[in-house]
């Protein structure tokens, strides 16, 4: 800030000199004080210069609304929506967001730290506040193939970029936990340059949580009960609070949340579908789900907005105070949070549903492609299995954790796997395409329910891989053939002719059309699955088969590399003991 926008700010604040902008006649929600007052909202050049009485060179009648803080999602994945930056900022800002805290880690892991500067530079094109966080474990784990590699140094340099705000999820926990080498060398580079690290680990408790907590990994979004939400809040973690298309842990972690621990409560999608934007909107979904829960409105809005503030440094915004961005939500209530008006730095940004700037797209040609699979036909998905008693993995419905089961099978002559109709298990197959390697992983899916023809995806978290499910080796073989052709997104086959496609043309993981061209896709395709395909009405065929090749989220995986068990945290074989 110069001198001469210092001394306006002050002048404006003291009432000297008239403000750019006024809003007249809110209830402004303090989050500072815990309150509701009432009064006009002074912007000068961007900034919050004060609340109370003034007068403006443009006067905007609140008419009684309650004026919040823009809401700021704390962990949300862009690529999972399947949108560009600049179109998930359209759909957004007019739920009342104006900051998102992004890790970019599946563009990355698909053309490496090519994948973060697209995204830094179609950032700029919207008006959403995106604030990036550099993604930490690229691949996830050494388990796996992925397009891109970052190692500590790559970090250091990259960390010296302003636009980006810190280190994002530290996926590979373990290797936190044991202290291995090439976490040490990361964390450090992030602690070095004085920025925040976020975390992801699921169930980690005890002396394993003081270890990765010790890394001064101050977050987490993978927290299944109140217990463990309480141990890491002990633990000095804040608590990110999820509910995205796949992960609804919101609602059973609310009851956690008390007026002395909030402060370290901070809401998060993780990963939101357009029709689930749509349909449902984005945090102001959230903070409905908060009031229907009990929870203090005005506390509900300090975990959408100051909280998230806080645990990321970013003092500049998350309240309505002296000082701060004029990043401003007009509310008819707070029961419904429907977003009537949205400012982001002064600017009206969106009214009534409507974002109101003209969608501009960044240039992604570097983006496009990156299929390179060697040698894949249908007998490589042939098995060899010594024993019919098999390792399989277990959909658990509602998330993305999959149960290890054991189940009896049977074989052919050759000791591949013949599939019992009257039986919920079928082949799934991860197809490696970032580095010729020609690796094609087959195991065993339990509860996908899928009763007809195949699914390929070139979405396989977090490598993007490509992994397919299906009830032959023709129809898995004709889906991936299809979906490379294609140059990647989602494929469904049956009697081997396509049924439905959705090309995803950057990096095979998201889509240059908007979003609700994507969510008449997606409809299709979810329609398709459950009533063509057969697939079970209790899983979200896409996004739920998108997460079997994680292999970071318990119990059991399957990387292109073979099956893995998270809790051992190295690969088992086919075979059960």
């Amino acid at each position: 800030m110069t001198k001469e926008a210092l001394k306006k700010l002050i002048d404006t604040a003291a009432g000297r000199i008239p403000a750019d902008l006024v809003i007249k006649n809110a209830r402004v929600v303090d989050v500072f004080g815990g309150a509701v007052t009432q009064g006009d909202i002074a912007v000068s050049n961007g900034l919050i210069a004060g609340v109370g009485q003034y007068e403006g060179m443009e006067v905007i009648d609140a008419q009684g609304r309650y004026a919040t803080p823009g809401f700021i999602d704390s962990h949300i994945h862009i690529e999972s929506s399947y949108l560009t930056p600049e179109e998930i900022g359209r759909l957004l800002v007019p739920c009342g967001t104006t900051t998102i805290v992004a890790d970019p880690h599946e563009i990355v892991n698909v053309t490496g730290l090519r994948g973060m500067e697209y995204m830094l530079d179609a950032a700029e094109e919207t008006a959403l506040d995106i604030k990036y966080m550099l993604p930490s474990c690229v691949p996830a784990t050494s388990f796996e193939h992925a397009g891109g590699a970052i190692g500590a140094k790559e970090i250091a340099q990259a960390l010296r970029d302003k636009r980006i705000l810190g280190l994002g999820e530290f996926m590979d926990y373990p290797g936190v936990i044991n202290a291995a080498d090439f976490a040490l060398e990361r964390l450090l580079a992030a602690q070095e340059a004085g920025v925040p690290i976020d975390g992801h680990a699921p169930l980690v408790t005890g002396k394993s949580l003081n270890a990765y907590a010790a890394g001064k990994i101050i977050t987490d979004h993978e927290c299944t009960t109140v217990e463990e939400m309480h141990e890491k809040i002990s633990a000095g973690m804040y608590i990110l609070m999820r509910h995205g298309s796949a992960c609804h842990d919101l609602e059973r972690l609310l009851a956690g949340v008390t007026a002395r621990n909030s402060a370290r409560c901070l809401l998060c999608s993780d990963d939101r579908q357009p029709k689930t934007i749509l349909e449902h909107g984005h945090l102001d979904y959230h903070l409905r789900i908060c009031v229907q829960k009990g929870i203090d409105p005005v506390t509900a809005i300090q975990m959408a907005t100051l909280n998230a503030a806080t645990c990321y440094g970013m003092s500049d915004r998350g309240a309505i105070a002296p000082g701060r961005r004029a990043d401003i939500t007009l509310l008819d209530d707070l029961v419904a949070f429907k977003a009537r008006q949205v400012f982001i730095a002064g600017r009206l940004i969106a009214e009534d549903g409507i974002y109101l700037p003209q969608v501009r797209q960044r240039d992604c040609a570097a983006m496009r492609g990156r299929f390179y699979v060697k040698g894949f036909s249908a007998d490589k998905l042939k098995l060899n299995l010594h024993s019919d008693k098999v390792n399989t993995i277990e959909f658990m419905p509602g998330g993305v954790m999959t149960k290890k089961s054991v189940a009896a099978i049977k074989r052919d002559t050759q000791g591949d796997f013949v599939r019992d109709e009257g039986a919920d298990i079928v082949k799934v197959a991860v197809v490696e395409r970032h580095q010729n390697t020609g690796n094609v992983a087959v195991a065993l899916l339990q509860g996908y329910g899928i009763r007809a023809g195949a699914v390929a995806l070139s979405i396989a978290h977090d490598s993007h891989n490509i992994i397919t499910a299906g009830v032959s080796d023709a129809e898995i073989a004709f889906a991936v053939e299809t979906l490379i052709a294609q140059g990647g997104g989602i494929v469904l086959v049956k009697d081997l002719e396509v049924l439905e496609t959705m090309p995803l043309p950057i990096g095979g993981i998201m889509s240059d059309q908007t979003g609700e061209w994507v969510d008449e896709k997606l409809a299709s395709i979810h329609e398709l699955a459950h009533d063509t395909l057969g697939i079970s009405k209790a899983v979200e065929p896409v996004m739920s088969l998108c997460f079997m090749a994680l292999p970071v989220i318990p119990d059991i995986k399957l990387t292109d590399m073979g099956l893995f068990d998270v809790r051992k945290f190295d690969f088992i074989p086919l075979e059960a003991e």
